[in-house]
Parts: structure tokens; sequence; C-alpha cells
């Protein structure tokens, strides 16, 4: 294992990386029922890539299949594919773009990130941990709040849903052959 410096500035490990979608997981969670209950979610369809520099710079970028998404309840799936909320078949795709990473401490790291949903993009802070797996792939795992009114997420009768959802994704990354 290396420290995160090490690894953004590790001339060897430069390259595009894809992400490994069978050892990832991209999920959502917010209150419900006026802070009663929380209800998780997750999608099921995404993939990605990045590239390391092997100077301290990175970039990547998730693409999450809105359609895909699920949180056990198929007629709530249905309501959040809907113009309500996802509107999936106007908007079939929420990307998240890296632009930067600052390290903090230790294999902690800001990432600088733009979410785009609904045709919405705004930058979001995402606090993340990154590390290198024994097998030689790079984990990143974090999580970001989302004001759901600034993307459009908005629908909320009788005011029975938190106004932000939280977002979170462990994504696996394997080297792309050269």
């Amino acid at each position: 294992m290396t420290t995160l410096e090490t690894l953004l500035n590790d001339a060897g490990l430069a390259g595009v990386w894809n992400v490994v979608a069978d050892r990832s997981t991209v999920g959502f969670k917010i209150r419900n029922m006026w802070g009663l209950l929380t209800v998780k979610g997750h999608f099921t369809d995404f993939d990605g890539d990045g590239q390391l520099t092997g100077k301290g710079a990175v970039f990547g970028r998730l693409d999450i299949k809105t359609a895909s998404l699920s949180t056990g309840i198929g007629r709530r799936d249905q309501h959040l594919c809907s113009a309500d909320f996802f509107d999936v078949e106007r908007f079939g795709e929420i990307n998240v773009v890296v632009t930067a990473v600052h390290p903090t401490e230790g294999p902690s790291a800001d990432l600088r990130v733009n979410f785009t949903i609904k045709g919405v993009t705004a930058p979001l802070p995402l606090t993340a941990v990154i590390t290198e797996l024994d097998d030689g792939s790079i984990q990143i795992a974090g999580e970001t709040k989302v004001d759901r009114a600034q993307f459009d997420l908005g629908w909320n009768k009788f005011g029975m849903i938190g106004s932000a959802a939280t977002a979170s994704a462990k994504l696996v990354f394997a080297r792309s052959p050269q």
C-alpha cells in the first residue's frame, strides 16, 4: 500500500483506469415520511474511467443510467423515474466529472466534482478515501449531499421528503491494458 501523494505522483501508474462495475456500487439515501424513514437505493448500470497523469493530476468520469435505479419497491422506482424526479425519458444519465484531487490527510482527498442531473450541472464538494488494493486496482469511496431543488428534483407532496439526498459511491478502477 502506498500513500495517496505517492499514488498520484507515480509515473508508473499513469494512464487510463476503468471502473470495474461488478466490484463497485453507486447509491443514495434520503429521509422520507417527515424524517421518520430513510429510503435507500442504488443504480445498477453505470460505467466510467479516470486518468492518472503521474504528476498529481487526476481526471475522471462516471456515467450513471438513471433508469437503472432501484429502491426495492417497483411503484416507488417508477415514480422516481418519472418527470417528477429523474425524468429518465428525457435525461437518461447522471454524469459525474472529476477535474481535480486535493489530498488532505492519510488516504483522504477533496475532489473537485461537477454533477449533471436532469441537464443541470453544478459543482459539489466530495470527500473521498482513495486506496490502492492488493490486486493493484484503486478504490475510491465517498459521499456528498445533493440539494434536490438545485437539480430540479424538487417534487415534494405534503413536504414529506427531505430537501437533500446523500449520494455515495464505492468505485474500483482497474488499469486499462496499454
